[in-house]
Order: structure tokens, then C-alpha cells, then sequence
């Protein structure tokens, strides 16, 4: 599965694990940055309805997600850049004194723009720091150890998942919702002190690392589509949360956003991503389309278990952690050595776990099967995302040159989060359009986990055409 040019520059024994002497503090590290990121993202939806009533934002609300999200796809394809030019270790540096700064801004906001701005900032550090991140796994650890590196990655974003919304509940009856952002920045200071001590690990000597093979031209170009993409994602966001079939303002610029994201996905991406041609196209198209269906789902699951089912907002929390759990078991299965060289296949096995799992959901809404129901119908969806989103960043990284390592990284998280945002934003789109009542929208859920459902079979096929040359 590796391209000639595919060395790693780690040269440290596999077999001293990654919480061995030679890694420890190095995945420790790693694992304290993401779980700040996972942290933050699941705790500011709990934090978020007290937020807006303080500062008189409650129409505005879905802003402060997509303003995060719209500047987090402009900081990933920086970082592709960066990290090829100059190594991961400046743009992770970058990104967490950013993600620390836009988290007090937000804090420390007595008005909406301000936290906006904190919100933007957040996102545009944590954009850096997931390409950053994943190229140091890259170089750090050698090809043996990174199946096991992403397998324990999925730990620190279960816990956040389970923990994060509780206790930013208690953080913020306790204190003030404003503790729920304070609180990260003294552990995103502290991971950060270990990578830079860290650093000569992470870059070695460099004499196995050959020069990019994209020129500054391309690098220039790219930054300049990150921007691109990063405008017309937040214009497609902006025009379908509330859309409406009538040609209005924001209509218009919900399409027109679209039609940018069309434009400039494909530029970004490696050529025949959406083509799903074979090899390193199918890696990136299959990241797009699993969190497509996933996140297009899992958004609207609490509104149909508390609209449709009468259970509680807590109850409804509770049985989306189930589908954390599931992710992390498809996380440490991926990760066991007898699946090396044949990730390929769990790719294809996660779409299938993931199209299985939602078909799941649908036939509970639309039969009226128990709620409860839910939990193992999203314990096989997490399954499938963990079976195949770590497979699919082993296989880039493995696919890749270790001076593309950046660019390859970047592409994988722009596939992710683009994947996340648009689907979303589908099923968004046809919720609003489609919407008549609480009590009385389960056909609406049916048709858009329908769409879902065909989404994920679709990386069935993806995963074939991986190994494939």
C-alpha cells in the first residue's frame, strides 16, 4: 500500500509501544490537545443556550457553530502549506496559542461580535493544530505504531463526548458559562510546552525528508483557495439553516456558497476525489462521505427523540454517547496488527457498519419502534465511523511522501470537516423545506436519514477502488 517514497522518518522500535519510554510523553501530549479541541466542541453545546440568552443572541445562535467551522476548513489548508514548507511544529505551536486566545476571547465577550470573533479564532487555531498533529504522527512514530497512534486518538474524543456536556453543565450552573472557555487554556499550554521540548523528536535530522513536491506557487494557490472555500462554506451555511422554497436574500446565497464549495473542493482535494478514482482519491472521498452521513445525521437524532418521542434533552444525550463508545471499539479493532495492509477492507466494512446503522434509525422512526432503540442502532454507526476514519489516516499518511505528509493531511481534514459541514447543512436544508411540527416531522427524519443511508453505502465502493491501481 505505500508509494516508494512513503519512508518514515521514525526510527524508534514499534515495539516499545506508544506509551513506552521513547513516546509517552509525546502521545500524551497529542492525546491533551485533541481532548482540549473534543472538550471544547461537545461542551459549548451544553453552554451555548446560556451564552446567547446573556448576550442576546438567541436568533443568531447557529452562528457560533459555523463561524468555528467555516475558519477551521481556512486554517486546515494553511496548515497543509505550512507544514510542508517549514514542518508541523510551527503551525501546531500557531494553532494552540490560538485555539487558548479565541477561547478567552470568548470568555471574556460582553457582546456577541466579540465572542464571534473568539469563535473564529478558536477555529482557525484548531484548523492548524488537527494537520499539524496528524503530520508529527507522521514523522514521530514509525508506520508500525500509527494504527495504534489514531486507535488511541478516538479515547480523546469519547471521553469529551461523554463527559464534556456534563460537566460543562455543572461548570456553568456552578460558576459561569464563561469557565467552560477559561478552562482550556491552561492544559492547551501545557501540551503545547511538551511539543516544543519534544521538537527534535518530531523532526529528527531531516535527512530522509526530501523536498515537497508541490512548488510555492501551489502553496500560494492553495492558501488563496482556503480562503475561497472558507467564504463560500460560511455563505452556504448562512442560507440553508432557515431556508426556505422561495427565492429570498439568503437563498441565493445559500446556492451561491454551494456553488463555491463545488468550485474549489475539487481544486483542494487530490484530482478524481469525486470521481472516486482508485488509490489516494478514494482515501480522500471516503473521509468526505462518512462524516457526511454521520454528522447529517447525528445533528437531528436529540430534535427527533425529544420532538417526536417526548424524552428528555438528558436522555437524549445519553443515548448519543452510545455512539462514541461504538466509535472507540471500531478505533482499537483497526488498530490490532493483523489488519496491516488490509485497511482497504475496513474501510469497506465501515461504510457498511455506518449504512446498516442508520437504515437502523430509520426503521425506528418510521415504525415507532422504542427510542431506546436508538442506542444500538448509533453503537453500530460509531462502529463504523471508528472502523473507517482511523483506517482512512493510516492509509493517507502511508500513501504519501513524507515531505507531502502536510498537503495529505490537509486534504484529509478539509475531506472531514467539508464532509461535516455539508451534510449538515443537506439535511439542514431539507428539514427547514420540508418541516411542519413538533409531533409531526418523522416523515421528514425518514427522508433525510434515507439520503444518509445512501451516502454511507457509497464508501462501500470507495474502499474497493483503495487498493485498486
Amino acid at each position: 500500500m505505500s508509494s516508494p517514497g512513503a519512508r518514515t522518518q521514525a526510527t524508534g522500535s514499534p515495539h516499545s509501544g506508544v506509551f513506552g519510554p521513547e513516546y509517552a510523553a509525546l502521545t500524551i501530549a497529542i492525546l491533551s490537545i485533541i481532548a482540549v479541541i473534543a472538550f471544547e466542541s461537545m461542551a459549548v453545546s451544553t453552554a451555548m443556550p446560556e451564552v446567547a440568552r446573556e448576550l442576546d443572541a438567541v436568533r443568531s445562535y447557529a452562528l457560533a457553530f459555523s463561524v468555528m467551522l467555516t475558519l477551521q476548513l481556512l486554517g486546515i489548508v494553511l496548515a497543509g502549506v505550512w507544514c510542508d514548507r517549514s514542518g508541523p511544529v510551527p503551525s501546531l505551536v500557531a494553532g494552540q496559542i490560538l485555539f487558548a486566545l479565541g477561547c478567552g476571547i470568548c470568555g471574556a465577550s460582553t457582546a456577541f461580535g466579540p465572542f464571534l470573533l473568539g469563535r473564529a479564532v478558536a477555529g482557525l487555531g484548531a484548523g492548524l493544530t488537527f494537520v499539524a498533529g496528524f503530520v508529527v504522527i507522521g514523522r514521530a512514530y514509525p508506520e508500525t505504531l500509527r494504527p495504534k497512534v489514531f486507535g488511541v486518538l478516538s479515547a480523546a474524543w469519547v471521553l469529551p463526548s461523554l463527559l464534556g456536556p456534563v460537566l460543562a453543565g455543572w461548570i456553568t450552573t456552578t460558576f459561569s458559562w464563561r469557565w467552560v472557555f477559561w478552562v482550556v487554556v491552561v492544559p492547551a499550554a501545557g501540551a503545547l510546552a511538551v511539543i516544543v521540548a519534544r521538537r527534535r523528536q518530531i523532526l529528527g535530522d531531516g535527512a530522509d525528508i526530501e523536498p515537497s513536491s508541490r512548488d510555492h506557487r501551489e502553496h500560494v494557490r492553495a492558501a488563496w483557495l482556503g480562503l475561497a472555500i472558507a467564504v463560500a462554506a460560511g455563505l452556504m451555511q448562512w442560507g440553508m439553516h432557515d431556508l426556505e422554497l422561495r427565492w429570498s436574500p439568503r437563498t441565493v446565497g445559500g446556492l451561491v456558497g454551494l456553488a463555491g464549495v463545488a468550485v474549489c473542493a475539487p481544486l483542494l482535494l487530490p484530482s478524481g476525489t469525486f470521481s472516486m478514482r482508485r488509490g489516494l482519491s478514494s482515501v480522500m472521498l471516503s473521509r468526505f462521505l462518512l462524516p457526511f452521513a454521520f454528522f447529517g445525521t447525528l445533528t437531528y437524532i436529540p430534535l427527533m427523540l425529544t420532538g417526536e418521542r417526548g424524552l428528555s434533552l438528558a436522555q437524549a444525550g445519553g443515548l448519543l454517547a452510545v455512539g462514541s463508545i461504538g466509535w472507540s471499539v471500531g478505533s482499537w479493532i483497526q488498530g490490532r496488527d493483523a489488519f496491516a495492509g488490509r485497511r482497504d477492507r475496513l474501510v469497506s466494512s465501515g461504510g457498511a457498519a455506518l449504512a446498516v446503522g442508520l437504515l437502523c434509525v430509520v426503521a425506528i422512526a418510521h415504525f415507532g419502534w422504542s427510542p431506546w432503540f436508538v442506542a444500538g442502532a448509533l453503537a453500530v454507526c460509531g462502529l463504523g465511523m471508528g472502523l473507517g476514519t482511523a483506517s482512512l489516516s493510516v492509509l493517507a499518511l502511508s500513501m504519501t511522501p513524507v515531505a507531502d505528509h502536510g498537503s495529505a493531511s490537509s486534504s484529509l481534514q478539509l475531506a472531514d470537516v467539508l464532509g461535516s459541514v455539508i451534510g449538515i447543512a443537506g439535511t439542514g436544508a431539507i428539514f427547514a423545506a420540508l418541516h411542519v411540527g413538533r409531533g409531526q416531522d418523522t416523515p421528514v427524519f425518514v427522508t433525510m436519514w434515507l439520503c444518509t443511508a445512501v451516502v454511507a453505502s457509497l464508501v462501500i465502493v470507495a474502499g474497493r477502488r483503495i487498493a485498486q491501481r
